[in-house]
């Protein structure tokens, strides 16, 4: 349940939503339905609310759930050019502004599940998204362009014949400058490609993501999200605990405090200890042969995960994985480099710069690519914790945060 226009939390998981309202593409309906600039306000249709963002996405998507019983996909009618706004908040916290005039508003893109609950009731699911990722459908990237990668990614977001964005870009700057051709590709796509080449000005380190959250845009290195620019440790900015229900907590003083910071239920959706899928896919070792087109030679590289772990930082500095042997030959499973070969072509003097793939020394191409591949591999192989909490819209795809889990060993504390 909502709490319209209350500045206080009643209980956990409270929120305001004054409205949600679809607008039409050309603001008008037919008759009988009562259209204004305000649009249509569908705040007593919605059944369920969905908000989605990830790292691995380059927007913002939602859905929700719609009980209709005045045939509004009609009257209006729906037709996926429609826009959403709303604004959504927790009482005292931060919230999401979608609304027309001076946030974001959201657009209509699908209606799916349409089915008739009962008589005179219809449910269907209508799903929304950024109008920047539509207008990555829409456009094309075929420019060239020169500079740090940071400001690359900032002109393709910015251009009024591509993305155009209004929202605000967060970005990490970059240490490695290039030229590079786009030939039509999407503008996410182009910018994914720049996240394969960009270098942390602070570590000189790989790995870089593009993302949006309800504050903006993001543009930064895995490491920016463990550290902070002088590279000390950040700060978890919400503490989560799950306890058993058979376990009270006596001592609570702050009830609301206590069940935000409750977690529900959890569940492990990945561990980092399948070795099987991380020999195969090069997590511990990878040999990459890089061929210079420009002077006909090549280059053997080998990533080892222990040797290159302190390489870049971390949200714990110690947690690599033991280096201890694997087998009778005394190696651990970093020893193994041909666990992975990667054969990948690279050149100098492509844009009359001394420099390969990154706008470095093209001799570090091989270096780079394996220590860049061995991260994403421990994000997407990593142990991964999935936790159902009460909602707060203070938090965004990118904060660190902590998991207090009791051990079943100790069911008293």
């Amino acid at each position: 349940m909502a709490t319209r226009g209350n500045p206080h939390i009643e209980f956990a998981g409270d929120y305001n939503l004054a409205s949600i309202a679809i607008h039409s593409h050309n603001n008008t309906g037919r008759p009988g339905i009562d259209f204004n600039k305000t649009g249509v306000d569908i705040k007593d249709m919605v059944v369920e609310f969905n908000l989605y963002e990830s790292i691995f996405q380059g927007s913002m998507t939602g859905d929700m759930v719609i009980a209709d019983s005045t045939n509004l996909i009609g009257s209006l009618p729906i037709q996926g050019t429609e826009r959403l706004s709303f604004v959504l908040s927790t009482p005292g916290m931060p919230g999401i502004n979608c609304s027309e005039f001076s946030g974001h508003p959201m657009h209509i893109y699908k209606l799916t599940d349409k089915k008739q609950a009962s008589d005179g009731i219809q449910t269907y699911v209508l799903h929304f998204c950024s109008r920047e990722f539509l207008r990555n459908l829409r456009t094309k990237v075929s420019k060239s362009y020169s500079g740090r990668i940071d400001e690359m990614v900032n002109s393709i977001l910015g251009d009024k014949e591509l993305t155009d964005t209004r929202k605000e870009f967060f970005y990490e700057k970059t240490q490695n400058q290039d030229k590079l051709v786009m030939t039509n590709k999407r503008p996410f796509d182009a910018i994914g490609m720049l996240c394969k080449r960009a270098l942390s000005e602070r570590s000189g380190a790989p790995g870089y993501y593009f993302y949006e959250t309800s504050k903006g845009f993001h543009f930064r290195s895995w490491e920016s999200m463990c550290v902070n620019n002088v590279g000390e440790k950040r700060d978890p900015v919400q503490t989560f605990r799950y306890m058993p229900m058979n376990i009270v907590d006596e001592n609570i003083e702050d009830k609301i405090s206590h069940d935000y910071t409750s977690v529900e239920e959890y569940s492990f959706a990945n561990t980092f200890h399948d070795v099987a899928a991380n020999t195969a896919m090069g997590t511990y070792g990878h040999r990459i042969i890089t061929h210079n087109i420009f002077n006909k030679s090549y280059n053997i590289s080998d990533f080892n995960y222990h040797r290159d772990f302190s390489k870049t930082e971390h949200t714990e500095p110690n947690t690599a994985i033991v280096n201890t042997p694997v087998d009778f030959d005394d190696k651990s499973v970093s020893e193994y480099p041909e666990s992975r070969i990667t054969v990948q072509a690279t050149t100098q003097y492509a844009h009359n710069e001394d420099t390969g793939s990154f706008g470095v020394d093209v001799a570090q191409d091989g270096v780079l690519e394996g220590q860049r591949d061995g991260q994403v591999n421990q994000i997407i192989a990593g142990t991964r914790l999935q936790m159902r909490i009460k909602g707060q819209t203070s938090l965004q795809v990118g904060d660190v945060i902590k998991f207090d889990l009791i051990s079943v060993e100790n069911k008293t504390e």
